[in-house]
């Protein structure tokens, strides 16, 4: 079964240096019937001003990925990590016991455009951890990408849950095939058009999928889709 959940849909907040779109329940954004898939708690696709963004915070249990689309994230945490996250890297960070960070736009001049993601982990209290990468062009052309897996296989960073972050970019006309073994499967369209199983999806838009054993994605224009797979 395969229900889209469609940009306009989402949750939409704008703060000035901040326009955010909510896919589940967030902040201000609350909608009974989509507080979360899954162990998917929150994605959030956000878009934050030169020189904007997240002043000092904390969080606690919860596993979080963001990639970042556009732009640059500069990222600070009470573990002592300080980073720029750029397009085309992606990052998890491991709350556990608790911390404190923030994310900031690293430019002045330019824009940010990211996605977060937040899993809930398959304990509590565990000991907070963070770690990033660049991810290649070539890694996502035409197939699927494991950019985050418990137990990190491969390149994968790792998570605290039954779960991976998958992405892939398409050329326009071309076909990915992902193999879904009876798991449950968000889809989030980041940038072009695509079609699941008839159904058309375009940037923005989202779907639940369960029950499916092959999932098979048409790009109907260049475009650029992730997947969170979870038990």
């Amino acid at each position: 079964m395969i229900t889209p959940r469609y940009d306009r849909e989402r949750g939409h907040a704008d703060h000035g240096w901040l326009d955010a779109r909510h896919t589940f329940s967030f902040a201000d954004f609350h909608d009974p019937a989509h507080m979360g898939f899954q162990t998917l708690r929150v994605l959030n696709e956000d878009r934050i001003a030169p020189g904007g963004g997240f002043g000092t915070h904390p969080h606690r249990d919860m596993e979080i990925v963001t990639w970042v689309i556009d732009g640059a994230l500069e990222h600070r945490d009470s573990m002592g990590n300080g980073e720029v996250l750029r397009a085309g890297e992606i990052q998890r960070m491991s709350a556990g016991s608790g911390i404190t960070h923030s994310e900031v736009n690293a430019s002045q001049t330019a824009g940010i455009h990211l996605l977060q993601i937040w899993i809930l982990p398959e304990r509590m209290g565990i000991t907070p951890s963070y770690e990033q990468r660049a991810v290649d062009d070539q890694e996502l052309r035409g197939r699927w990408a494991q950019l985050v897996a418990p137990g990190a296989p491969g390149r994968a960073l790792d998570i605290h849950q039954d779960a991976r972050f998958l992405a892939t970019r398409l050329d326009a006309g071309s076909m990915v095939d992902l193999e879904m073994e009876d798991r449950h499967l968000w889809l989030h369209v980041v940038a072009g058009d695509v079609e699941v199983h008839g159904i058309p999806l375009t940037a923005g838009d989202g779907a639940a999928v369960s029950g499916e054993q092959v999932l098979t994605l048409t790009a109907r224009t260049a475009a650029e889709i992730v997947a969170i797979d979870m038990a």
